[in-house]
């Protein structure tokens, strides 16, 4: 590939702000609000045109546990998003606490409306281009793009929420990415929604789940005629005749090639028609005249890059549910991985041992996430939340689901507002100032 000299142009600078949060996510709305609630000056830019991520743009169908099998584990802002969420969806329980259904336009104005309550500022149909970084590894602004053209924004901390750590990359900064021996990243899926579904045949008709042996999805592989179908599917009733699906995988996918994504899109956009016409075929009861009203705007990516932080959170912290004196949120999901395993079969059997070794949560029992995780080491002034912190990739599969992601964002974003009274240094921040004010916002944590 050549390259291209551009000349030197001069593009608007704004330096209003004293935090700015690239990516608006569960994970950069929460960072954007505790960073405004603790007093700073904050910026939420958004590179599509609603917050929320996967489940607003990504058209997820349901939230993962809240809770532990005891209790809510993800409180704070997580809690309140979760509480206001529920609010919206008639035939949902307002004590529900796993697998909870998601209205996403609802969502969308949940956000919205935090946003505006907290006093965040929000850019959307912005996009991260580039970031000036000076020796010491201190960001110094960011160059983004929208319908305004090229503009820079300079603040005194940064928080990373884009999912792919952009801002991280973009900066120099330490990151792996996928598998370390083969590089593979896990399985992406196109999230739809089918809507003039007969609820009744829906509600009391075979669970859709491959796990159900009774499942249509077995006699639709069976059949042979839908050939880009698997057998992964969760199904959600969101609204009155409205399905929502998380379902089918696409591999050999990177969320940082944009060949490669435009691509998954328009394949996606295959899966959910032939998910409909599988359906109405082989659960006509239910599905016999479902529609294909909406495919996600957002892919469901669950990995690419993961940060090189102050501390790396291990499969044996995970396996041993360790507490840590600085950690900043709890978590309890399990190990979900949706890899294709290309492995040598001598590392295949390692990393099967160490599995075995790690025996299922039970109720009452999770692990502490440090916040050394968020900590890029190589960088200054920015901080992570999100499915890019700092963990050993098996681990990834835990923390990368949206209940903790909330947790995590409202964590980085006090510790940005913190950190302006520590030359703007995020390593410097007082771990025991922090994790008293998340206590005093109802976080969980030990």
């Amino acid at each position: 590939m050549n390259t291209l000299t551009l000349k030197e142009r001069n593009i608007p600078l704004y330096e209003d702000f004293d935090v700015i949060v690239v990516g608006g996510g569960p994970a950069g709305c929460t960072a954007a609000i505790s960073a405004a609630r603790e007093g700073a000056k904050t910026l939420l830019i958004e590179a599509t045109t609603a917050l929320g991520g996967m489940g607003t743009n990504g058209l997820v169908p349901s939230w993962c546990p809240f809770w532990d099998g005891e209790k809510i584990i993800y409180r704070g802002l997580a809690e309140e998003v979760f509480t206001r969420a529920k609010a919206g969806i008639k035939h949902v329980k307002q004590d529900a606490l796993s697998w909870v259904e998601i209205d996403p336009e609802h969502l969308k104005r949940v956000y919205d409306d935090l946003m505006i309550e907290y006093g965040v500022t929000v850019l959307f149909s912005t996009m991260l281009c580039a970031t000036e970084v000076n020796e010491n590894g201190r960001v110094e602004a960011i160059i983004v793009s929208n319908k305004a053209g090229l503009t820079a924004y300079k603040a005194k901390v940064y928080v990373d929420c884009t999912g792919d750590a952009d801002l991280v990359a973009f900066s120099g900064g330490e990151f792996v990415k996928g598998d370390d021996v083969t590089g593979e990243m896990q399985a992406v899926t196109h999230c739809f929604i089918l809507s003039n579904v007969d609820t009744y045949g829906y509600v009391f008709g075979p669970w859709l789940n491959p796990k159900n042996p009774d499942s249509p999805v077995h006699k639709i592989e069976a059949s042979g005629k839908y050939h880009l179908l698997d057998k992964h599917v969760c199904a959600k009733l969101i609204g009155p005749g409205s399905v929502g699906f998380n379902a089918g995988h696409m591999n050999e996918v990177d969320n940082t090639d944009p060949y490669s994504t435009s691509k998954a899109y328009m394949t996606g956009r295959k899966i959910a028609k032939q998910y409909r016409d599988a359906l109405a075929e082989f659960h006509p009861e239910a599905f016999g005249n479902a529609f294909l009203v909406n495919t996600a705007t957002l892919l469901g990516v669950r990995e690419t890059r993961r940060i090189v932080g102050d501390y790396t959170l291990t499969l044996e912290d995970y396996a041993e549910r360790r507490n840590f004196p600085d950690e900043i949120c709890r978590n309890s999901y399990y190990l979900d991985i949706h890899n294709p395993t290309n492995l040598p079969e001598d590392e295949l059997a390692r990393r099967l041992e160490r599995l075995e070794k790690v025996q299922q949560y039970k109720r009452g029992e999770s692990h502490g996430i440090p916040y050394r995780c968020l900590v890029p080491r190589s960088l200054e002034n920015v901080l992570v939340a999100g499915r890019t912190i700092s963990v050993e990739r098996v681990v990834q599969g835990s923390i990368r689901v949206m209940p903790v992601c909330l947790a995590m964002g409202e964590a980085a974003g006090m510790a940005a507002a913190h950190a302006l009274n520590c030359d703007n240094n995020v390593h410097k921040v007082d771990i025991d100032r922090l994790r008293r004010r998340l206590k005093e916002e109802n976080v969980y944590i030990l």
